[in-house]
């Protein structure tokens, strides 16, 4: 669905010596880019094509820039030049005569060589493509094959000759005057020729094909009425492109296609009448293009087809005079290069751009010949050559330009024989009345406009475009008048040049039709410009402004003043920094907003898929582009470009302007990597080589693909589909966004989640009223969850800018809202909005029901309750006119069952205690009877109470069975207790429901012993002292070790003097288990009195201080001295683990620098091999690095409570064990290793307890007269712990560091920097200033 451009022309001239000289053979070179030539006087002109834009304008400018170069070969009299070719390998020309001459003419003036001679003349001379071989047509029909050497391979006769005729007469003159021609397939395994047919009249001809190797006929055709020698091999080599005469048949020439087996593949006809004839077709070299010389009665033209969908379409006419006799040849290396010559030597290159068809509001206008096929792709998906309506024109269609702006759309078409036409077409809400009709325009002025390019609309009334003019150095006006004469700008030269033409309409338009004529046109004002116009687009965000890009991507922009206050137009340079570093034969302008400020950004594709933008590349592998909008004012919100990968990306306006698009969209490349998450932002188009056209704006969100094969595919991305749901979710459009929600499956919670469900909880009566339908609120209502879609399952393909604002609503500005969960408040909001909005009907019931089902919980009692109204209403067989507007209960008890657990439902049809509902649920929950009614029928013959206490406990609602069973009197009171019994929870209810003392008592005494079974002996103790049960409560202190309770309710007991001291004696032992020693040593002092074993228990508890002053209160030295010993023993111990935990540091610091170091090597050596591996996982990249470890594992604990302990006891152990499995052993190569390295410093640090350990040690060793070993121990546990902090502050340091630098990352270096910081923190409250003097 695209039509070709033709984008610039550029002609000159052969200077031919002589008046009568013509041209008759061409040849090009496509090495050095030259065109030969060979005239009828023998002459050979070579023209040295521009092989640069630059070039191109100098040559525009000047004509004599590089002239012709020309040359004659000398041949025999009354010899002439036949066939012409260049051979790449030779880089000669080579050239055949009538006399049967091969010569090589190099071109550069040397001698012309002879390398052979035929019998019979050269006719046709064909190289293959490789160039290995020659095929040679000579005048007596014959085909010689020869090496490039000149060594025959084998000849054979075109034509089957009956074994008694010879090919010569006596003469030796040629008796084979039909014009012949070879074609080579691409691969040059055959080639084909067409011959006469000897079986039936002379217009009768076959088509050949030849085999390469051998020279054996492949294939024959039947006889046909071939054209002349047109005939090629499309270079893909699907088919063979001929010609058949069609006069016999009163109608015009028809091309055929031919398959390598000879059977006709298909044809079509080029509607010309049935006097024209076709001399030449040539595909171009990527086969999409078919070029025909057409000569015609009044006229020569060269038509260029194209094929698409079974349809062949004629893309480009450019007509010639009949004495020019136009002849032309493809490019062979630029599939859109045409280069075309006539007999006089004037030569004119085309350089033609494939157009999308699709116009900005997803109109296509498709040209076919004479014809533009219609079709509005909003409407109906109908791919060419199918269409809606369609415009007849009275010659072939050139250029177009279509302009829409509110209810007005209007269509200009530039025609091949130089004239313009104008159409209006009516409202386009009325455009679905016009299908299948067809409509003729007539021309709009009698004036030939000559070949207009690049038209574009630049008001309704204003059109602009390109003209190119070889000839005249006159400004061409319509008018004459000196006014109008002023608005050429400069002196005209031969060149391009603007045209502004003025629109005219002298008819009434009708509406609802076609406005074809009554149209006239005149250029107002016309303007030579630099160099040829790559292209032209209408400003969006300026009136009668366009931007113009010159060769190079240079960007001007051309304001008209004509359509606003009728003053000259002007042209205006704007800032380089708009305009494309190439030149972009697709160009676009987008309009967009930037920091809320309208401008016009340019796009543009050049021919090598590099995707420009505003001065900067976007992308380099682009293969088509175009704009999304889903705004009112036509703002463009999003960018869809298609990739040579067959990727389609849609992209954000606001990446583009200020965005990091080589991150978020990977260049636009394909990456697979399986730890990287999928790439919403791009589509993988299914099949290969599909194009994108189009797309449909709004609400539509599609994106229009066209396969090769030609059929269009609609796709909807789902980043265009949330885009336009949130936009209609903005502007307050529920329905449309509720409606494009079901039709695309999208997660309803979008409509909830787009600006915070607190905000839509003030819309949710718009969004009823306009929905209306219910199907859908309840469909709505049965998707709404707890997350947040916006921010995980679209988290990326959707933005939105204005989420933050609605974060700031907060829940608690929502009376009745507050502290609810998102769908209990959104379906709460739904249901008020319900009963405010929607009129009373079956419906509406069955929808609130859906909502009290759906919150969270489900409110299935309220649920059961409105099913219940029902129901009474249903019982009293009253005629109300309300009842109608209720469903019946057993559709509602259905509807309910079908949206939650129908044992839910039965269960809280129980916990109504109505007994007539519940056998209803369960009738229609297809319950076994045999199951239900037993159960129902014994709840109807208890008692009230009873029965509703029976149900409580089935339902497990323990509080409501106790107040039940508490009313039903004290008969019950023993199933109260065991109640409670069971379900402990229910005590403090009890207690609160049973005011009698003596019951109170029993409750109470209940509860403790169950708190003392499950081990909460101090709350235990607590309920025994409410009841008085002393010796229970006393087993319980002594249970959980609370001594001073024991001993308390000991004296509540009034116990004897020896009975407490026994039991002192018991708890100290208890507590030494225990490993509370400081307890233990106030029990044996206070209780006991026993001196000895109280500082015995101190020592154990490393209170120093407290040991030294018992014994100076007793006057005990044997027991200052035992606390002397202890104490320096202890601090023996200190002194060696500090130095063993100093050597443990540094070895774990090295250990992680290492690692880490490792790391960062490989993370770099990744980086360089393979740019997708840059933002792996950390933990990928440690798991891959740690793997080179090979030390061993570090796998001791931290080592608890206090460093000075002389043994740990089995507990201590066990709760070491448990803290060492729970943080995890290091080891090396292991994912964690790092990790684990760090965890491990930072729990060697001195610990609370500890430190007032140490500090109780130092005290007392100064106090004994130990100050030398109280100055070692401080020394020794103050360089522990500066190489414990420093070592931590390194880790982190370097873990958040991608460099390590081994002179400033040392433990060294971080130990004077820790010193200096240790002056200002707690942790150096253990130490003694004193001791930190030498």
């Amino acid at each position: 669905m695209k039509n070709l451009q033709l984008s610039s022309e550029i002609s000159f001239d052969v200077e031919l010596q002589l008046e009568e000289e013509v041209l008759l053979f061409s040849a090009f070179d496509i090495e050095r880019n030259r065109l030969f030539f060979v005239s009828s006087t023998d002459g050979v002109y070579i023209r040295q094509l521009p092989l640069s834009r630059k070039e191109q304008k100098e040559r525009l400018w000047n004509k004599n820039l590089s002239p012709t170069e020309n040359d004659t070969m000398d041949l025999e009299p009354g010899d002439s030049i036949t066939a012409l070719d260049y051979l790449m390998e030779k880089e000669a020309l080579l050239v055949g005569t009538s006399n049967g001459y091969l010569m090589l003419h190099t071109g550069d003036g040397s001698d012309t060589e002879v390398v052979g001679r035929v019998e019979g003349g050269v006719k046709c001379v064909a190289p293959s493509p490789d160039g290995a071989l020659i095929a040679i047509v000579t005048g007596f029909g014959q085909i010689l094959v020869m090496t490039h050497d000149w060594d025959l391979l084998y000849e054979t006769m075109i034509d089957d000759h009956p074994a008694d005729v010879d090919v010569r007469d006596a003469t030796g003159s040629t008796i084979y005057p039909f014009e012949n021609s070879i074609s080579w397939r691409g691969d040059g395994k055959y080639f084909a020729t067409l011959s006469e047919s000897k079986d039936s009249s002379s217009s009768q001809k076959k088509l050949k094909i030849w085999e390469r190797d051998s020279g054996a006929l492949h294939a024959v055709t039947e006889s046909k009425a071939f054209m002349e020698a047109a005939l090629d091999w499309m270079p893909s080599g699907a088919k063979v492109a001929t010609s058949f005469d069609r006069k016999a048949d009163n109608k015009g020439p028809l091309i055929v296609f031919f398959e390598r087996n000879g059977l006709e593949r298909s044809s079509f006809s080029i509607n010309e009448l049935m006097d024209a004839t076709i001399e030449v077709l040539k595909w171009n070299c990527s086969s999409d293009l078919l070029g025909a010389v057409v000569r015609c009665e009044k006229y020569d033209a060269i038509k260029i087809w194209s094929f698409s969908n079974n349809h062949w379409y004629l893309k480009q006419e450019i007509r010639y005079p009949k004495r020019d006799r136009v002849k032309f040849m493809w490019d062979p290396m630029k599939p859109l290069h045409l280069i075309s010559w006539t007999r006089g030597g004037k030569i004119t290159t085309y350089n033609f751009v494939w157009m999308t068809a699709v116009m900005e509001n997803s109109i296509a206008l498709v040209i076919d010949n004479s014809n533009v096929l219609v079709t509005p792709l909003a409407l109906s998906l109908m791919p060419p050559p199918m269409y809606l309506f369609k415009l007849k024109f009275p010659t072939a269609v050139c250029d177009m330009a279509f302009f829409s702006k509110s209810s007005k759309n209007q269509m200009a078409a530039c025609l091949s024989d130089g004239s313009l036409c104008i159409v209006e077409f009516p409202a386009y809400d009325t455009w679905e009345e016009l299908e299948g009709k067809e409509f003729f325009v007539e021309t709009s002025s009698e004036m030939a406009f000559g070949s207009l390019k690049h038209l574009i609309w630049l008001d309704s009334r204003i059109l602009l475009g390109v003209s190119y003019n070889s000839d005249t150095d006159t400004c061409l006006l319509t008018s004459s008048s000196k006014d109008e004469s002023s608005h050429c700008q400069g002196n005209y030269l031969s060149g391009y040049s603007l045209q502004e033409i003025e629109i005219v309409c002298s008819e009434d338009c009708v509406l609802g039709l076609v406005a074809s004529s009554g149209w006239g046109a005149k250029v107002s004002c016309q303007f030579s410009l630099e160099g040829p116009v790559i292209g032209i687009v209408p400003n969006p965000a300026k009136r009668g402004s366009a931007f113009v890009q010159l060769d190079g991507g240079r960007i001007v922009e051309y304001t008209s003043k004509l359509g606003i206050t009728g003053v000259p137009a002007d042209q205006k340079k704007l800032d380089y920094g708009i305009g494309f570093s190439s030149s972009c034969s697709s160009m676009s302008i987008a309009s967009v907003y930037d920091n809320g400020v309208l401008q016009p950004l340019p796009f543009g594709l050049d021919d090598n898929g590099r995707l420009h933008v505003s001065g900067r590349l976007l992308c380099n592998n682009c293969s088509g582009f175009s704009f999304y909008s889903n705004s009112a004012n036509q703002m463009i919100t999003h960018l869809i470009l298609t990739t040579k990968q067959d990727l389609l990306f849609i992209v954000d306006m606001d990446d583009i302007l200020h965005g990091n698009l080589e991150v978020k969209y990977e260049n636009f490349i394909k990456v697979s990597n399986r730890n990287r998450e999928e790439n919403r932002d791009s589509i993988n188009i299914w099949e290969r080589g599909a194009k994108l056209v189009g797309v449909l704006h709004g609400d539509a969100a599609a994106v229009l693909l066209q396969t090769t094969r030609g059929n269009l595919e609609c796709i909807h991305p789902r980043k265009l589909v949330l885009a336009s749901i949130v936009n209609a979710l903005v502007q307050r459009r529920f329905r449309d966004a509720l409606l494009m929600v079901r039709r695309h499956r999208i997660d309803f919670n979008i409509i909830v989640d787009h600006c915070g469900w607190q905000n839509f909880l003030q819309c949710a009566n718009e969004f009823v009223k306009q929905v209306k339908n219910l199907s859908y609120i309840t469909e709505f209502v049965c998707s709404v969850k707890n997350e947040n879609v916006t921010e995980k399952l679209y988290r990326n393909i959707v933005t939105l800018p204005y989420l933050k604002a609605s974060k700031d609503i907060q829940a608690e500005n929502f009376d009745g809202f507050y502290g609810k969960s998102k769908i209990s408040s959104v379906l709460q909001a739904i249901r008020e909005a319900l009963e405010d909005q929607v009129p009373a009907s079956p419906a509406k019931e069955l929808c609130i029901l859906t909502t009290l089902a759906r919150s969270e919980p489900p409110h299935i009692e309220e649920a059961l309750k409105r099913i219940k109204m029902v129901r009474e209403m249903e019982l009293l067989v009253v005629d109300d006119p309300q009842r109608k507007s209720y469903p019946s209960a057993e559709e509602a008890t259905k509807h309910l069952l079908w949206l939650t657990n129908s044992e839910a439902v039965y269960e809280a049809a129980l916990g109504l205690y109505d007994l007539n509902l519940a056998a209803i649920v369960a009738l229609n929950s297809q319950k076994d009877p045999k199951e239900f009614l037993p159960f129902l029928q014994g709840l109807e013959r208890m008692p009230p109470l009873i029965m509703k206490y029976t149900i409580d406990l089935k339902l497990q609602r323990y509080e409501s069975a106790l107040k039940n069973i508490v009313s039903a009197g004290d008969a019950y009171y023993e199933d109260s207790i065991n109640l409670m019994k069971n379900n402990p929870q229910l005590f403090p209810l009890g207690i609160q429901l049973f005011t009698d003392p003596f019951k109170r008592s029993q409750i109470l005494e209940a509860w403790g012993d169950h708190l003392h079974g499950d081990k909460c002996f101090e709350d235990a103790a607590t309920s025994y002292l409410c009841c008085s049960s002393l010796e229970k409560a006393l087993k319980a202190y002594r249970a959980c070790g609370h001594w001073k309770g024991v001993l308390t309710v000991a004296g509540f007991l009034k116990l004897g003097k020896e009975e407490v001291l026994r039991l002192a004696n018991e708890l100290c032992e208890e507590l030494q288990a225990l490993g509370k020693p400081a307890e233990a040593a106030k029990i044996a002092l206070e209780y006991c009195d026993d001196v000895a074993s109280g500082i015995q228990f101190l020592i154990s508890a490393r209170e120093w201080e407290e040991a030294l002053r018992i014994g100076f209160i007793h006057r005990r030295e044997d027991l200052i001295s035992e606390v002397k010993c202890a104490a320096l023993e202890c601090a023996g111990i200190l002194i060696s683990e500090y130095e063993e935990g100093l050597e443990k540091v540094g070895k774990y610091l090295a250990r992680y620098l290492a690692v880490r170091q490792r790391r960062l090597l490989l993370a770099a050596k990744l980086q360089s091999e393979d740019r997708s591996i840059d933002d792996a996982d950390d933990e990928t990249a440690s798991d891959t690095s740690s793997n080179f470890s090979g030390m061993s594992a570090y796998t001791t604990g931290t080592r608890r409570g206090s460093s000075a302990s002389t043994s740990s006891t089995t507990a201590s152990k066990a709760r070491q064990t448990r803290h060492q499995k729970k943080r995890g052993k290091i080891r090396a190569g292991s994912p964690g290793e790092e990790i684990a390295l760090v965890e491990h410093l930072k729990g060697m640090s001195l610990t609370t307890g500890a430190q007032h350990e140490l500090k109780s040690l130092l005290v007392a060793l100064v106090m004994l007269g130990n100050e030398e070993t109280a100055r070692k121990v401080q020394r020794m546990g103050d360089s522990f712990q500066l190489s414990q902090r420093a070592a931590v502050k390194l880790a982190e340091d370097t873990v958040s560091n991608n460099n390590i630098d081994e002179r400033k990352h040392t433990l060294e270096h971080y130990v004077q920097k820790v010193r200096g910081e240790l002056p200002h923190l707690e942790t150096i409250s253990w130490q003694s200033k004193v001791l930190l003097s030498s």
